[in-house]
């Protein structure tokens, strides 16, 4: 079965720079995101952190860093713990002005089991909140 990624893109009244440390300083992280104590923005780190899902139940998200391109595209793999599947998530970051686009990329969706937990709107309203309020808020904060 042939799937589109998700992509959403978001500007934010922010500089590169400050969005870049958002998603990939781990302190930062933890105040939008989810709290990942062992992230680096290095090739080949792995972490891991707990997301709850829409029906209430824990998931243990497994990543690895693959790709980084300092202040501008930072890729990680993406998959749960006792389930099949593996995706991609991607941020790239465009700067226009004193202002920063983001575009974030998830591959991959349809390698998970064909449940309602890892259905694709699961992760549009998931991302959407995180990338279109979370994140938005976090980095255009006084």
């Amino acid at each position: 079965m042939k799937s589109e990624p998700f992509v959403i893109e978001r500007t934010y009244d922010a500089p590169v720079k400050k969005v870049w440390d958002a998603i990939t300083n781990k302190d930062q992280m933890k105040q939008w995101y989810f709290d990942v104590p062992a992230f680096k923005p290095e090739i080949g780190t792995e972490f891991e952190f707990t997301g709850i899902g829409t029906e209430g139940h824990e998931y243990n998200h497994l990543c690895k860093v693959t790709e980084v391109e300092t202040d501008r595209k930072l890729t990680y793999s993406w998959r749960y713990k006792g389930y099949e599947g593996n995706s991609f998530v991607t941020f790239e970051l465009f700067p226009e002005g004193n202002k920063t686009r983001l575009k974030l990329t998830h591959a991959g969706l349809e390698t998970f089991p064909a449940v309602q937990a890892f259905a694709k709107e699961n992760f549009v309203m998931g991302w959407t909140e995180l990338i279109g309020t979370s994140l938005k808020k976090f980095v255009e904060k006084a």
